[in-house]
């Protein structure tokens, strides 16, 4: 890695307008590779600054990061070689591994080899298409009380939309999975992941020197966290295996699915402490991730008046109740590609970082043991030769008509066997809660309103608590 020190990225602010469309306020990449220490700063605060200009035209990049070698991918057919043809060559790393067990123990997120082969075929029968109108329900009954709910408080003047965005989808995952609204475990949930997120979700040095299985003083932090919130967790499943007794024709949410999931080779459930694991699993990434999805695509709606339109005019008359959600996802094309446009500029996931076991030869790069590979959605999505006018916001992109992008070159769920088994559901509750949004409301921003620029340390966030406009739509 160059040892030349470039400036710090800075955030290009003014609204622009692109050949297609509305060019959001963006970070300007440094001119030069940032030496070593300013990239482990770059990852302890906004991990979307520590890639230069280079990152985003070529199509694979080595370098070195703490004496290993590195390598930064944006070929497809290396990306196809990485993620899919030879993907057991590759694992997670250490570093993220301390990160993030905490928060989802070792369920399907984390788990390697056979007993990711055996999660992923044991729950795999609850994530099917079928699931999809239970789903539904429960957004649908979620999003019609937090409308009424932030439609009293846009009376008082421009809302707050980022924190709207997480109880929104954090009271949709409670709902989907446990039948329940989160009024009595939300606040809670919210405090310990953001607490999370704010300390101990940070990488620091050590994070990155220790193998996973030698703690340092912040390991010591994250365990106690990880018995609080996995209490938490077990206290709400215990509350709902208490409650009405279920119906086994009429699965009522994905509590129901996953104990009703069985080995395919055995016939055995999924043992308790798994079963809290995945369902750790399922309410982190299934909310904070979609939080993220529907937040920015309301910012970016709020930025584009003439889509936004469009995306009301789609929804109007459509019943987006919980009997009608599911048959009128099929007619919400617009509001679907503005969600996969949003998911493309603003991926929640904006890193996948992988560790080599073998040798490897990578987009005729060679990769030895222990090197890291990485693909980051953040710099696919925007990759001057993959994409036309990639800074600019097109929705139009995803719309039926369009050349479908190339499937290595759009991540937002991941790839290959190891995509994000809960894809299909996140994109359906961000595209149901977008369309009801827009129907509802005409999202606009206060006058002079500072940019909101990303940042990004686990997942890809708005730097600020960001306000908006919402006036109600009549009729």
């Amino acid at each position: 890695m160059t040892a030349s020190i470039s400036p710090e990225p800075k955030a290009s602010t003014p609204l622009g307008r692109g050949p297609a469309g509305v060019v959001p306020p963006r970070l300007e990449p440094a001119a030069a590779p940032l030496p070593w220490y300013r990239q482990l700063r770059a990852f302890r605060t906004n991990a979307l600054t520590a890639w230069s200009r280079q990152a985003y035209e070529r199509d694979v990049i080595a370098s070195s990061f703490l004496w290993r070698g590195r390598v930064l991918v944006n070929d497809p057919d290396a990306i196809r070689h990485v993620l899919i043809d030879n993907h057991a060559n590759y694992r997670r790393t250490p570093a993220s591994i301390r990160i993030i067990r905490p928060l989802v123990g070792d369920g399907l997120f984390l788990s390697e080899g056979q007993r990711w082969r055996h999660q992923r075929q044991t729950l795999a029968p609850a994530f099917t298409p079928r699931a999809i109108p239970v789903l539904a329900r429960h957004i649908a009954d979620a999003t019609r009380e937090a409308l009424a709910g932030v439609a009293a408080r846009a009376e008082d003047g421009p809302v707050e939309l980022v924190s709207f965005c997480q109880h929104l989808a954090l009271d949709i995952a409670g709902r989907s999975m446990f039948s329940v609204e989160m009024s009595a475990h939300g606040a809670e949930m919210r405090r310990l992941i953001a607490h999370y997120a704010e300390r101990l979700g940070r990488p620091y040095l050590l994070d990155f020197l220790l193998p996973a299985s030698v703690p340092n003083l912040h390991d010591l932090a994250r365990r106690r966290f990880q018995a609080e919130w996995m209490g938490l967790i077990e206290t709400i499943m215990a509350e709902r295996s208490r409650g009405a007794a279920r119906s086994a024709d009429t699965p009522r949410d994905l509590f129901d699915l996953l104990r009703a999931a069985r080995d395919p080779e055995t016939g055995a459930g999924i043992p308790a402490e798994e079963l809290r694991d995945q369902v750790a699993t399922m309410i982190v990434a299934g909310h904070e991730t979609t939080a993220l999805a529907i937040f920015w695509s309301l910012y970016l709606l709020a930025l584009a008046p003439d889509i936004q339109e469009g995306v009301a005019s789609e929804a109007a008359g459509l019943d987006l109740s919980r009997d009608g959600a599911a048959l009128a996802l099929p007619v919400l094309v617009l509001t679907r590609a503005v969600v996969q446009e949003a998911l493309r500029l603003y991926p929640p996931a904006f890193i996948l970082v992988r560790e080599a076991i073998g040798e490897d030869l990578v987009g005729g790069v060679p990769v030895r043991p222990r090197d890291l590979v990485m693909v980051a959605p953040w710099v696919l999505h925007r990759h001057r030769k993959l994409w036309r006018d990639p800074d600019v916001f097109d929705p139009a992109r995803f719309l039926p008509d369009a050349a479908p992008p190339d499937r290595f070159a759009y991540l937002p769920f991941g790839l290959g066997p190891r995509v994000c088994i809960g894809a299909q559901f996140a994109l359906t509750e961000a595209v149901l809660v977008v369309a009801a949004m827009a129907s509802a409301f005409r999202i606009g921003l206060p006058d002079h309103h500072p940019p909101v620029l990303p940042t990004a340390v686990i997942t890809t966030q708005p730097d600020r608590a960001a306000r908006f406009d919402l006036v109600r739509r009549t009729g």
